[in-house]
């Protein structure tokens, strides 16, 4: 399948912002799945900008807008072709995860930190899930059903900053509060999970030059003799809909857009995400 995916920011000061110093993750990646044939990030005002690639291979656009202004737009522009397989059956053991190599060199997704440590209630339905699952590629599609199954989908629910402890507690939240969740019952279980950021076309059959409304999607992978997708927000395989933008530990490693600036204070933030199907 190909897509276009149209990313734009907005953002408006209450006066001028005197400068403006930014990272933007939203160049996709090109793997064997998928290959991105064009892609742009333009930024207004005019900036300087460098690009790079992070710690975990993410292309990252850096830019600095120096002179004064009191509005900035930032718009990302894709066309990428998708051509995901079926995932395979789960064949990595309990044993091989517990191998001292596959730990080591895993290790930066097997922590848990504060946005996916599940707490205590989660904790013990997870425990039962690895005790009744015979492999860990099993136990990671039961923990990704459980948390689709009992979180409401619910936006408002959450910020960008909320817990997955908190998000059990209170059984609602959105595709990142799901994604946290999941890892933190994966790695628990000692399975290596990474959070996913990206978009997807919303329609199950999209249609050839149709334009609709999108957003940014998480979803997450885990380690079984190679990186196996999920997603637990719409309880199925990401497939050739699904456009993969950068990988982390959490949402902090993965954010569209962040930075900082100086002068006067932000009055509205407006995101726009468009799909259309090419071909």
């Amino acid at each position: 399948m190909q897509l276009r995916v149209v990313h734009r920011t907005t953002f408006e000061y209450d006066g001028k912002a005197v400068a403006s110093y930014n990272q933007a993750r939203l160049t996709p990646q090109t793997t064997p799945e998928q290959i991105v044939s064009h892609s742009r990030v333009e930024v207004s005002p005019a900036p300087w900008i460098y690009e790079y690639r992070d710690y975990f291979g993410t292309a990252v656009t850096a830019f600095e807008v120096l002179e004064p202004h009191d509005s900035m737009t930032v718009t990302a522009t894709a066309t990428v072709h998708t051509n995901r397989p079926p995932a395979g059956m789960p064949t990595i053991s309990w044993e091989e995860l517990a191998d001292p190599d596959v730990m080591d060199r895993w290790t930066e997704y097997l922590a848990l930190a504060p946005m996916t440590e599940p707490g205590e209630d989660f904790a013990a339905r997870v425990k039962q899930i690895g005790a009744d699952a015979s492999l860990p590629g099993d136990a990671a599609r039961a923990i990704c059903e459980l948390v689709q199954r009992e979180v409401e989908y619910r936006v408002g629910a959450t910020d960008v900053h909320s817990r997955a402890a908190d998000v059990w507690e209170q059984r609602a939240g959105v595709c990142q509060d799901m994604a946290h969740l999941a890892i933190g019952g994966m790695r628990q279980l000692g399975i290596p999970a990474r959070y996913v950021s990206g978009y997807f076309h919303p329609r199950a059959r999209p249609e050839i030059g149709e334009t609709v409304p999108g957003e940014s999607h998480a979803w997450v992978e885990w380690w079984d003799h190679g990186w196996h997708a999920f997603d637990p927000t719409n309880d199925t395989e990401p497939g050739d809909r699904y456009v993969v933008v950068a990988t982390g530990r959490d949402y902090d490693d993965v954010k569209p857009l962040s930075g900082i600036y100086s002068g006067a204070a932000t009055s509205a933030m407006d995101v726009e995400v468009t799909v259309t199907r090419l071909g």
